[in-house]
């Protein structure tokens, strides 16, 4: 995803993520922002010293109470994202977005939010994936940059157009 509105820009700032892709009955396992509207899969930034796996894990666990079954893991794609700074014209936002095919154990524990997520009401919820690309496709009032709902309906889409949904 690459808006090409960078020219000009004096420096990067990167952050990578890891986000997993559980499936259960037709549905997908999504964290909902119930203060902005929107729906993303669960994961995050990835730490230094973690690979992305790791990163995957560790931030499904934190958003979503979902403990991943580790030799589940597969890879499924990713996305690069690159624009202007929302923040600072100056500035270039990159970030590759790695997205894995995983399962869960059936309980839940209990999540572990940052303070920005917990603000948000961060819920997870397993749903129909026309309902997150509807909902994403109309967020109007957020702080965040609308790529990113974009991204994670595109993903949705292909997973639809894969026969994985």
């Amino acid at each position: 995803m690459d808006k090409k509105d960078y020219g000009g820009c004096t420096q990067t700032f990167r952050r990578d993520s890891a986000r997993s892709i559980i499936i259960r009955d037709g549905k997908v396992a999504m964290v909902h922002s119930l203060k902005y509207g929107y729906y993303k899969f669960p994961g995050g930034g990835i730490e230094s010293g973690e690979n992305p796996v790791e990163a995957m894990i560790r931030e499904t666990r934190e958003e979503a109470g979902l403990v991943v079954i580790p030799e589940t893991v597969r890879e499924y794609g990713m996305v690069h994202r690159i624009q202007r700074s929302d923040k600072d014209p100056s500035v270039c936002f990159a970030q590759d977005n790695y997205y894995y095919l995983c399962e869960a154990l059936s309980e839940p524990v209990s999540q572990d939010l940052d303070n920005y997520e917990a603000q948000e009401s961060y819920q997870p919820v397993f749903i129909d994936p026309a309902g997150a690309i509807r909902a994403n496709r109309s967020v109007k009032d957020s702080p965040y940059s609308p790529t990113m709902f974009e991204r994670e309906a595109r993903v949705l889409e292909m997973l639809q157009a894969e026969k994985y949904l």
